[in-house]
């Protein structure tokens, strides 16, 4: 551990402390799936703001409406959420996002179909450093885990996978000589379609900015009990090595995001894909992968006699 963060300045006889100034290490890694040209996940940071975005990837033969691409979206998405959080610090995450979405909206010009079911669309986990707390915002399968120390907290947002499995429900119900695997499997995604951005489906930004107001959010302090020190932001094709894979827990994970890196879960995760194909989900053999690790520390600025330097260490 290094020395506390001092600054110096003549004229005092004692040593006061300034207060507490939280700082926050990021280290991110986002891969695309093996044998695809394009990433369709993004990782960003903006100041105290980090983010990973998931890009709904279109099967083979499906419309959108839309001239754009899931990456072109997740890319445009993140600028605008940089761009509404800058312009609007005070403001909630969700309302920013929200912003975000309507400037995406404007960005497509007048080509696209924005009521097309099929429109360009992103899962959002975000997290925000605010001085003495850390808020955060999921939307769709990216979750979010947090370590207090004393506790992991998993946020999650569940709705998009509750959808798919009353899906597979009514897929199983059908008779067996009904259709054959790719009908059967275009009729499934036409009504997954459907159900996006619906009070009994699920959310995801897309066109429709309420869908911000959708999501789940909270804080988690920074200081006194409870305070946060590390956070993992992931997309569905990392946090894979927990729900799908089941390499290790949720603690596992922060461990090995902590010690081996961001890199090294997709490394793993790859390694898995291979090894496991009987566990592979979602008609997937293998998924692009983001990884966005903040770790936090206290800074501590005092006030020392006789000198006049800074010394700018993180405890």
């Amino acid at each position: 551990m290094g020395a506390p963060d001092r600054r110096y300045a003549t004229g005092s006889a004692t040593t006061r402390p300034l207060g507490e100034a939280p700082t926050m290490r990021v280290r991110t890694a986002s891969e695309p799936a093996p044998g695809r040209p394009e990433n369709e996940d993004l990782v960003f940071r903006f100041g105290p703001l980090v983010g990973v975005l998931d890009g709904a990837t279109v099967p083979e033969g499906f419309d959108t409406g839309c001239v754009h691409g899931p990456a072109w979206y997740v890319r445009h998405l993140a600028a605008r959420i940089a761009l509404a959080v800058a312009a609007r610090p005070a403001a909630t995450l969700m309302s920013s996002l929200a912003a975000a979405i309507l400037a995406v909206r404007a960005d497509h010009g007048g080509a696209c179909d924005l009521d097309h079911p099929g429109t360009p669309s992103s899962t959002v986990c975000l997290l925000r450093e605010g001085g003495d707390r850390v808020d955060h915002l999921v939307l769709c399968d990216s979750p979010l885990v947090l370590d207090t120390g004393d506790r992991i907290e998993v946020v999650s947002d569940d709705r998009l996978e509750t959808a798919l499995a009353d899906l597979r429900r009514t897929a199983a119900a059908l008779p067996d000589g009904e259709a054959d695997p790719s009908t059967r499997f275009r009729r499934a995604v036409t009504v997954q379609r459907t159900r996006m951005n619906r009070t009994h489906g699920y959310w995801a930004a897309a066109a429709d900015p309420d869908a911000a107001y959708h999501a789940v959010t909270g804080s988690t302090p920074l200081r006194g009990p409870g305070a946060l020190r590390r956070a993992v932001l992931l997309s569905d094709g990392a946090s894979c090595a927990v729900e799908q894979f089941g390499l290790f827990d949720w603690a596992g994970l922060l461990e090995v995001v902590t010690g081996e890196g961001p890199e090294g879960l997709i490394g793993r995760v790859r390694v898995a894909e291979r090894d496991h194909p009987d566990r592979l989900r979602r008609r997937k053999r293998t998924d692009d992968a983001s990884v966005a690790l903040c770790e936090f520390a206290s800074r501590v600025s005092t006030l020392t006699p006789g000198t006049d330097r800074s010394d700018d260490n993180a405890a």
